[in-house]
Formats: structure tokens, C-alpha cells, sequence
């Protein structure tokens, strides 16, 4: 029978990814995993990539959050959230009442999109071609963790585990109908924040933490 998380992937997606495919090793750790996909040559942004980034984590994590791609401090560190955005998102979490060190952290694409301006390098929105090579890696971390809650970290990971009908600001922060897990939601990502002029950046950090909030609350819920 069809794994559960493949089966709803591709429902939401509506179709079968299979760029990273070849180079996914059949195994059940997500160690073996995370070294594997330093080769991976599914699409071609391991070329201007310091190295990939795979998720972090307990394998037991009832939360898993998914966000859209490292950035240049994650690229580097070889980590992903560890940088501005990931600062934030600690700071979202411990407001929410969420230890981060519970939670499972990873990104729909696992190298870094850019393009440079002097020394400098910007983030760059992977394409959908990039998505769709790189979901099969997003695959078999959830196959592996089995979350009880999911939760989209903007509207790039939404769309690619949610399908691309779905529109964030009108759907956020509530769980929706979806078989990847018992409990899904999107909300902002933690980068949308930092970017908000400073007369909006309180309200949006609220509604993310708000948002994770809720995520805790249905994760309680599953677990009674």
C-alpha cells in the first residue's frame, strides 16, 4: 500500500515529483539521509550552494515546521533557521510556548537560491521546477517523523504541500483539510516579518506566534 504522506502529496500537488528521487537512499535514518543529500544533483542550485541543508530535529517530533529554503546564514552553517529569520521564529515559539527543541525544522528546498549584488547574496524564490526536484527529500522526512501537526511557514511551502491553489493570507493560521497529517495549518514566515516596515512588524510577529499557538493547541488535542 501507498505510504500515507506520498499518497497526500501527490493529491495535493497532483502529481509525482522525482528529481532528488535517484539519489535517496532506501533507509530509515535521517542521519544517512542528511549526509545523502550533500550529493544530491536533482536540480541544478547545488552549483552556486555552499552545501545542502536538511531538517533538524527530534525523529519523535509531534510538530514539524516546513519553511521554504535555507538562507545565507543556513547555507553556511549547514542548519536551517539559524539565522535573522530563525532568531525570530525562537522568539515566536517561546512566546507561543513552544520548545524549539521539540520541534522539527526543515525546508521544502534544501540548498540556497540567490542571486549577487556586490559580495552580497539575496534570496532568490525557487522555481517551481526547483520545488518539484526537490520535494521527494520533503517526502521521506515526513514519511520518517510522522508529525502530528504540520505547519507551512509561508506561502511557498504552503503551495507546495497544500497545492498551488491555495492563498495564504486568506487561509492562515486554521487547520485545513489535507492527508499529510492529521493537523495542518500555514502561516507567515518568520522572513516576512523582518521585511515589514517597523510599523507593521508587531503585528505581524503577533499573528505569527498566534498562528503557532494554534498549531500547539491542535498538536495537545492530538495527543489525548
Amino acid at each position: 500500500m501507498e505510504p500515507r504522506v506520498v499518497r497526500g502529496l501527490r493529491e495535493a500537488t497532483g502529481r509525482n515529483s522525482a528529481g532528488a528521487e535517484p539519489y535517496i537512499p532506501t533507509t530509515k535514518s535521517l542521519r544517512r539521509l542528511s549526509a545523502a543529500v550533500q550529493d544530491c544533483r536533482g536540480c541544478d542550485l547545488y552549483r552556486g550552494a555552499t552545501q545542502a541543508v536538511f531538517g533538524r530535529g527530534p525523529r519523535d517530533a509531534g510538530l514539524m515546521l516546513v519553511g521554504e529554503q535555507p538562507g545565507h546564514a543556513e547555507d553556511l552553517e549547514g542548519a536551517p533557521f539559524v539565522g535573522p529569520a530563525g532568531e525570530l521564529l525562537d522568539r515566536a515559539l517561546e512566546r507561543a510556548g513552544i520548545d524549539r527543541a521539540a520541534v522539527y525544522v526543515t525546508n521544502v528546498v534544501k540548498h540556497f537560491k540567490y542571486v549577487r549584488e556586490g559580495k552580497r547574496r539575496i534570496h532568490k524564490t525557487p522555481n517551481q521546477g526547483e520545488i518539484e526536484a526537490c520535494r521527494p527529500w520533503l517526502f521521506r522526512e515526513i514519511a520518517l517523523v510522522d508529525p502530528s501537526v504540520l505547519v507551512c511557514l509561508g506561502a511557498t511551502a504552503a503551495r507546495a504541500m497544500l497545492g498551488p491553489g491555495f492563498r495564504l493570507l486568506k487561509e492562515r493560521g486554521r487547520f485545513v483539510p489535507s492527508t499529510l497529517s492529521p493537523r495542518i495549518l500555514a502561516t507567515i514566515h518568520p522572513s516576512a516579518v523582518l521585511r515589514a516596515r517597523d510599523d507593521e512588524r508587531t503585528r505581524m510577529f503577533g499573528l505569527l506566534a498566534a498562528d503557532l499557538s494554534v498549531a500547539f493547541a491542535g498538536l495537545e488535542t492530538v495527543r489525548r
